[in-house]
C-alpha cells in the first residue's frame, strides 16, 4: 500500500519491522514496490538478501526483478537473473518473464536483440511480449518493428486498443499524419476507443482530476494564470514546450506547444503550487509535495516540466504514471531520464 502511494521508504520501513514474519510475498512486495519506483539497485540488493537468508523466490518474485531491472536500465544484471531462473531456481520462464526482459532490452534501446528474443522464444509470443516490444519501438521511433509488433499483436487480438493507439503515436512522433488518419479511422470503425489520458491529485484530503485542455474545474481560471506564471518562470530557465510531444495533427508548431502546455499533469500541478503557496503564507503545514497520479505514460514534455518546476519552485513532484513513480527533486528526477 504504501509502495502504491508513493511513499516506498515507509514501504521498506514496514518490511523491516515484520522480522521473522517475512515470507516470500512479502519479500515480493518490497522487492516489486522498489521497482515501482525506479529503485532497481536495491530491489536487486533485496533480492539477493532474500535468497541469502533462505527464502525460495517463485515465479512472480522474478517478474518484480526483472520489471526492476527494465526501469532502471540494469541490461546485465537483468540477463543474469533471467538466466538465473532455470539454472539456481528451477523455474521456466513464462510469458511475463519473457515480457519483462524484451521491455528490459527494448528500453535500452537494443531492439534488434528484442525482436530476437522473441523470435526465439520456446512458445508462441503472446500479447504482452509483442505489446513489450512494440511500446519500445514507440519510445525509439522504429516504425518498422513498430508496424511488424503491432501486425503479430492484433493477429492475437484485433480490437486491442494499445496496439492502435502506439502505432498511431509511432506515426505520429515521425508526422506521418496520413497514417496516423488511417489507423484512427480503423479504430472508429471497429468501435475501439481510444482511453483518454486523466491526471489527478489530491490537496487537502480532496481529489482533482484533469483532461488535457481541460477548463472543467470550478477554478480553471486561477489554474490557468497560474500554469501561464509558471511557464514563464521555466522559461527564464531555457524551458520550451516540445511540439513534438502533441501527437495530434496541427497545422501551426505554436498550436502544437499550446497543446503540450494543456495537458492535464500540468494543470495539476499548477493547482498543487497554488495549495502549497497559500500552506506557506498561512503557516500551515503540509509539507512542499505535489503528489500526482496518471492513467498514461508520462510525456517528454511533461518530464522535463516536472523537473524544472521541482528545482525553480523547491518542491517535490511525486507522479506515478502507467508503469511507475516518478520523483522529481531539485530538477532531477529518480528515473534518470530512464522511463
Amino acid at each position: 500500500m504504501y509502495a502504491k502511494c508513493g511513499s516506498v521508504e515507509d514501504a521498506v520501513r514496514v518490511f523491516e519491522g515484520m522480522g521473522q514474519r517475512r515470507n516470500v510475498i512479502s519479500w515480493t512486495s518490497v522487492i516489486t514496490g522498489l521497482a515501482m519506483h525506479g529503485e532497481g539497485a536495491r530491489a536487486l540488493g533485496m533480492f539477493d538478501r532474500m535468497v541469502t537468508e533462505g527464502v525460495t523466490p517463485n515465479e512472480v518474485t522474478f517478474v518484480g526483478v526483472l520489471y526492476a531491472c527494465g526501469h532502471a536500465g540494469m541490461v546485465e544484471e537483468g540477463r543474469r537473473v533471467f538466466k538465473s531462473m532455470v539454472e539456481e531456481h528451477g523455474i521456466e520462464p513464462r510469458q511475463e518473464h519473457y515480457g519483462c526482459v524484451v521491455d528490459l532490452l527494448g528500453r535500452a534501446k537494443r531492439l534488434d536483440e528484442a525482436h530476437c528474443l522473441v523470435e526465439s522464444m520456446p512458445f508462441r509470443p503472446s500479447v504482452v511480449v509483442w505489446g513489450s516490444l512494440l511500446a519500445a519501438c514507440r519510445v525509439h521511433g522504429d516504425v518498422e518493428l513498430g508496424e511488424l509488433a503491432a501486425t503479430r499483436l492484433l493477429e492475437l487480438d484485433p480490437d486491442h486498443d494499445g496496439a492502435h493507439v502506439l502505432l498511431s503515436n509511432i506515426y505520429a512522433k515521425r508526422r506521418r499524419w496520413e497514417d496516423v488518419k488511417r489507423i484512427r479511422e480503423a479504430m472508429k470503425r471497429r468501435r475501439i476507443s481510444k482511453e483518454r489520458g486523466r491526471s489527478w491529485v489530491e490537496l487537502g484530503g480532496e481529489v482533482h482530476e484533469f483532461g488535457a485542455g481541460d477548463e472543467s474545474h470550478p477554478r480553471s481560471g486561477e489554474i490557468r494564470a497560474k500554469l501561464g506564471e509558471i511557464v514563464g518562470e521555466l522559461r527564464r530557465v531555457g524551458y520550451e514546450p516540445d511540439a513534438k510531444s502533441a501527437l495530434i495533427d496541427l497545422e501551426e508548431e505554436e498550436e502544437r506547444r499550446e497543446a503540450v502546455l494543456g495537458h492535464g499533469e500540468k494543470l495539476a500541478v499548477a493547482l498543487g503550487l497554488i495549495e502549497v503557496g497559500r500552506r506557506r503564507s498561512g503557516g500551515g503545514g503540509g509539507g512542499r509535495c505535489v503528489r500526482i497520479v496518471k492513467n498514461l505514460r508520462v510525456c517528454e514534455d511533461c518530464h522535463v516540466f516536472m523537473k524544472l518546476v521541482s528545482g525553480v519552485y523547491g518542491v517535490e513532484v511525486v507522479l506515478r504514471d502507467r508503469s511507475r513513480f516518478h520523483h522529481f527533486r531539485d530538477g532531477v528526477c529518480s528515473c534518470n531520464d530512464f522511463w
